[in-house]
C-alpha cells in the first residue's frame, strides 16, 4: 500500500487512457486477481488478458467493492459507480504505470537475472545489506511481466536501495522489464538450461538476459560462464568478474570444508582474502560467491563482506502445509516475514476451506522501511480483510500495538516464542488452519514442530505450485470458452483430497469428478462448492448424494430408472445428471443400440436435467489406435446430437481425457477432463514440448546400516544376499505404505545422495533393505523413492505397471506435506 496514493485522473494521464470517470478516487493498490482483494476502495483492477480474460472477473471484483478498472473495452453490464480507464493493452498500461512510479525515485537499484539462483541471490543480498539500507525488493519470485510491476509499486520515499530480479521465458520480454526496473547495478547469476525451449539457442537466451543491464553503471558476473558472450555486455558499464578457474577481479583459488562450512580463499586487488559460507551444496556456494563479488564490487571491505557472509541464513522458497495436532492444518512460512509475503501467505490461508477457523501466528516484522505505527496498522487491516479468526502476536512491537487488532479477530499476545509455547494449551488449537509466519530470529520452527502431528518419517511431498503450473499448461491448449473438469477421484490420485480441491476451486476450474459418493461428501464437508460429478453413484447412497448436491453419472437404464424413481419419491425436479455414452471402452455407458430408447426416456423428463453428455476415449495417447479414436469421436458426436435434439436444449459435451487435450484438439468440445496430467504425467506430451512438472516426491529415511559379508541372506525367506562384502541400509517404507512387494530383490531402485541403489531381499510390511555399498550413508539420511530424477514412470517400468497404480497405492498412513512457492 502506497504512503502517497495516486489520484485516478493522474493515472489516466500516465497510461494515456480514454476514461469514464464518475467519481474521484485515490489509488494505492494494484490488482490483477479478483480473488485477492483486501482494500477495494483504494484498488485499481487491471483486466489482463492471458489464458483467462480479466474482463470476465470485473463483475466479481465490483461485487467485492472495487470501483476502478483498467480495461481494453468497457463491459456490457452496468457498473454505474465504477471508473473505467480504457487502453489498447492492459499489460502495457500496468507496466507503464510501474515504470512511471519507479522514475519518481532516484535510488540505487540492483537488477538480477540469470537462469538459476535469482531469488536466492536477491534474498541473500537483502540479508547482507539490510543493516545499512532501507531496501525494497520483489516478494518471493515475483520476477515476471506482471510480477515486476507489482513489485516496483512497493517503492516508497523511505527506500534508498532496490533489489529486483527479472525472469524471462522467451525473446522480447526483457526490454519491458528493463524499462521498468532501470537498474544501476546488474548481477548475473548462474546460466543454465531453464527456459531453453523459449529461445533458438543458448546465445540468444544470454543476449536477451543481458538486455537488463543496458544502462547499468556496474555489472557483476561469473567470467567462467561469459567466456563466449563477453562482447555482449554493455561497453559503457564497469564490470566486476569472478572466477574459480582463471584470472578475474575476484579469483577463487582454494575451496575447503571446515566444520561443516565452506571456506573460500581468493585473490582480490592483489591480496589474498577469505570467506566462510554456512552452506555446502554447489548451488549455494555459487550463489554465495556471486553475493561476495557483489559486496566487494559496490565497496564493502573484504573483512566486512566475510563477516556478513558467515551469517547468511537459509532462504525458504516455499511455504509448507502439513497435518497438525487436533485435526488442524499447519502452514509453515517461517524464516521470511515482510508485509508483501505476509499477504501472499494469507491468500493461501484463505483457500483452506476445510477449516472454518483460520489462525495467524505472527512475529514482529523487521526492516520493513515503515514506521511501527504505520506498519502494524497495515498488518491489522490486512488481518481483518483476509478473514483471520484468531490472531497470535509474538514480540514486543506487536504487543505494543495490540490495540490495532482489538476490533478484529480473537487475539493473543506474547513477549517471545518461549512465552507463546508455554501458553499454547490455553489457546486450545482445534480443527483450524494455522499460518505460522515469523522472522528468523524468533525461531518459529519450534512452534511449527509443537503444532504438527507426529508421523513416521516416510512422506509424500506435493508441490501445489507444480500442480498449478500443470493446470496452466493444459489450459493453454484450450480454445476460449472450453471448460475444465478436474479428476480428483481416488484421493486425487493419492495426492490428497481437499488440499488439491481447494486450490482447484481457487483457480476456478469448472467441475470436479470423484469416483464415489463418499468422496464427494468429504469435499462438500471441506466447503468445496464447485459442481461435483460422481462417476459410480451407488443407489444406496442417493440420499447423501442429493443432500450434498452431487451430480450422478447415469450410464445404464438400471441406474437411470433407480434415480428417476428416487427423484419421484422425494419430489425432486430437474436434478442435474450426466449421461455416459459407450463409444468403445465397453466399461460403462449406453451403447449404440440403446440410444433411441435413451432419447425417449430423457425427453420431457421433469425429474432430471441433463447437464452433460460424455464418453471416454480408449487410447487417446496411442498413435497406433488413432483410427479407433476417430471412430469414437464420430460416434460420440452422433450420440450427443441426438440427445440434444431430444432434450431441446444444449448440454455440455466432453470426451477428451488428459492425453486427448494435447493430441485431439478437435475433441475438446465444451469441456475436457484433466486427470493424471494435473499431477505431471502424460505420455502424449512430446518431450520437446513438455511443460509439465512432476508434483510429487516420495521420501523416507534410513533407520539402520549393517555390514554384510558375501552370501549372507537378507530379509524374509532368505531371498536377499550380496555378491560381495558390503553394507545394507534398512529404510522406513514397506508394502503397507504402498511400496509393493514386486519391487523386492533388486527390481526396485531408490535414490540415496543422488545414486540409484537396488533393493535387497523381500519387501516387508513396514520396511525394506537397500544395497548402499557404493554410497557413504548413516542413520537418518534421506532416501528418495521417486522425484523428478527417478520418476513415477520409472518405478512403473521397474515392475511392469502404469503410473496410476504407483500413485494410488501410496497408503493414507504416509504423511502428505504440501508446498506452495
Amino acid at each position: 500500500m502506497l504512503s502517497t496514493p495516486y489520484p485516478i485522473v493522474d493515472i489516466q494521464q500516465i497510461i494515456n487512457a480514454t476514461a469514464t470517470i464518475v467519481r474521484e478516487n485515490s489509488i494505492s493498490i494494484l490488482l490483477t486477481d479478483s480473488r485477492q482483494i483486501a482494500h477495494p476502495a483504494e484498488s485499481l483492477f487491471f483486466a489482463l488478458q492471458g489464458r483467462r480474460d480479466g474482463h470476465d472477473f470485473i463483475d466479481e471484483a465490483y461485487a467485492h467493492g472495487v470501483r476502478n478498472f483498467v480495461v481494453q473495452h468497457i463491459p456490457a453490464n452496468s457498473y454505474t459507480a465504477a471508473n473505467f480507464l480504457v487502453v489498447p493493452n492492459v499489460l502495457r498500461a500496468l507496466q507503464t504505470l510501474a515504470a512511471h512510479h519507479r522514475s519518481r525515485f532516484n535510488i540505487q537499484v540492483i537488477g538480477i537475472t540469470g537462469s538459476n539462483g535469482k531469488t536466492i541471490v536477491k534474498e541473500w543480498l537483502y540479508q547482507l545489506m539490510a543493516s545499512g539500507h532501507n531496501i525494497v525488493r520483489n516478494p518471493k519470485s515475483f520476477n515476471s511481466q506482471i510480477g515486476v510491476p507489482l513489485s516496483l509499486w512497493q517503492i516508497g520515499p523511505d527506500h534508498d536501495l532496490g533489489i529486483f530480479e527479472a525472469g524471462i521465458s522467451t525473446v522480447g520480454e526483457m526490454e519491458a522489464l528493463q524499462a521498468m526496473i532501470r537498474p544501476t547495478i546488474g548481477v548475473l547469476t548462474h546460466l543454465g538450461s531453464a527456459h531453453d525451449e523459449g529461445f533458438a539457442d543458448r546465445r540468444q537466451k544470454v543476449v536477451e538476459k543481458l538486455k537488463l543491464f543496458k544502462d547499468c553503471e556496474l555489472i557483476i558476473h561469473n567470467a567462467d560462464q561469459l567466456i563466449e558472450y563477453q562482447q555482449e555486455l554493455p561497453s559503457t558499464a564497469r564490470t566486476f568478474s569472478w572466477s574459480r578457474s582463471k584470472q578475474a577481479d575476484l579469483q577463487v583459488f582454494s575451496e575447503t570444508i571446515i566444520s561443516k562450512r565452506y571456506y573460500l580463499r581468493a585473490r582480490y586487488q592483489g591480496k589474498e582474502i577469505e570467506c566462510l559460507i554456512p552452506f555446502l551444496d554447489e548451488a549455494s556456494v555459487e550463489n554465495a560467491i556471486t553475493c561476495w563479488a557483489t559486496l566487494l564490487a559496490i565497496g564493502y571491505s573484504p573483512v566486512e563482506a566475510d563477516k556478513r557472509l558467515e551469517h547468511l541464513a537459509p532462504v525458504s522458497m516455499r511455504l509448507e502445509m502439513r497435518t497438525g495436532i487436533n485435526d488442524c492444518s499447519v502452514i509453515d512460512d517461517t524464516y521470511n516475514s515482510d508485509v508483501r509475503s505476509l499477504e501472499i501467505a494469507l491468500n493461501f490461508l484463505q483457500q483452506q476451506n476445510q477449516h472454518k477457523v483460520h489462525t495467524l501466528i505472527l512475529s514482529d516484522i523487521f526492516q520493513s522501511g515503515l514506521q511501527e505505527d504505520v506498519l502494524y496498522r497495515q498488518v491489522a487491516d490486512m488481518v481483518k480483510a483476509k478473514g483471520v479468526n484468531r490472531f497470535i502476536g509474538v514480540g514486543e512491537a506487536l504487543s505494543k500495538h495490540r490495540s490495532y487488532f482489538e476490533d478484529g479477530p480473537q487475539t493473543f499476545f506474547y513477549a517471545d516464542t518461549a512465552d507463546m509455547l508455554r501458553h499454547r494449551k490455553e489457546i486450545n488449537f482445534n480443527n483450524e488452519a494455522i499460518l505460522i509466519k515469523g522472522s528468523r530470529s524468533f525461531e518459529f520452527e519450534r512452534i511449527s514442530k509443537a503444532l504438527s502431528q507426529k508421523a513416521h518419517e516416510t512422506m509424500l511431498e506435493i508441490s501445489l505450485t507444480g500442480l498449478l503450473g500443470n493446470l496452466s499448461f493444459y489450459r493453454s491448449k484450450l480454445q476460449s470458452g472450453v471448460k475444465m473438469m478436474a479428476m480428483v477421484k481416488a484421493f486425487s490420485y493419492g495426492s490428497g483430497t481437499f488440499e488439491v480441491a481447494n486450490i482447484l476451486q481457487h483457480q476456478k476450474v469448472d467441475y470436479l469428478a470423484v469416483a464415489y459418493i463418499d468422496e464427494g461428501v468429504a469435499l462438500r464437508e471441506a466447503d468445496i462448492k464447485l459442481p461435483i460429478m460422481v462417476l459410480n453413484p451407488e443407489p444406496s447412497a442417493f440420499d447423501k448424494m442429493t443432500e450434498y448436491r452431487l451430480e450422478p453419472e447415469l450410464y445404464s437404464f438400471g441406474i437411470l430408472d433407480k434415480f428417476v424413481r428416487y427423484a419421484q419419491q422425494h419430489d425432486l425436479k430437474g436434478y442435474p445428471v450426466h449421461i455416459k455414452i459407450d463409444t468403445g471402452m465397453h466399461r460403462l455407458g449406453f451403447e449404440y443400440a440403446e440410444w433411441d430408447m435413451l432419447c425417449e426416456l430423457l425427453e420431457d423428463n421433469p425429474y432430471i436435467k441433463v447437464n452433460s453428455v460424455f464418453s471416454h476415449l480408449v487410447a487417446s495417447d496411442a498413435e497406433a489406435h488413432d483410427d479407433f479414436t476417430r471412430k469414437q469421436i464420430k460416434a460420440y458426436r452422433d450420440a450427443a446430437a441426438r440427445i440434444e435434439a431430444a432434450l431441446g436444449h444444449p448440454v455440455i459435451k466432453h470426451i477428451a481425457n488428459t492425453s486427448a487435450i494435447m493430441r485431439w484438439p478437435d475433441a475438446h468440445f465444451d469441456m475436457v477432463r484433466l486427470g493424471i496430467g494435473l499431477y505431471g504425467i502424460d505420455s502424449a506430451v512430446p518431450q520437446h514440448l513438455n511443460g509439465l512438472q512432476p508434483i510429487a516426491t516420495l521420501k523416507t529415511s534410513i533407520s539402520q546400516v549393517k555390514y554384510i559379508t558375501a552370501g549372507e541372506t537378507v530379509g524374509y525367506n532368505r531371498k536377499g544376499s550380496l555378491l560381495h562384502d558390503g553394507r545394507i541400509a534398512t529404510v522406513r517404507i514397506g508394502y503397507a505404505d504402498g511400496y509393493l512387494r514386486a519391487f523386492g530383490n533388486g527390481v526396485g531402485k531408490m535414490l540415496v545422495k543422488g545414486v540409484l541403489v537396488p533393493t535387497v531381499g523381500n519387501i516387508a510390511m513396514d520396511m525394506c533393505m537397500i544395497d548402499v555399498s557404493a554410497v557413504e550413508v548413516k542413520e537418518g539420511d534421506e532416501v528418495i523413492i521417486f522425484n523428478e530424477q527417478q520418476t513415477i514412470e520409472d518405478l512403473a517400468q521397474q515392475i511392469g505397471t502404469i503410473p496410476y497404480e504407483i500413485l494410488t497405492n501410496i497408503s493414507q498412513r504416509v504423511k502428505r506435506v504440501y508446498f506452495y512457492e
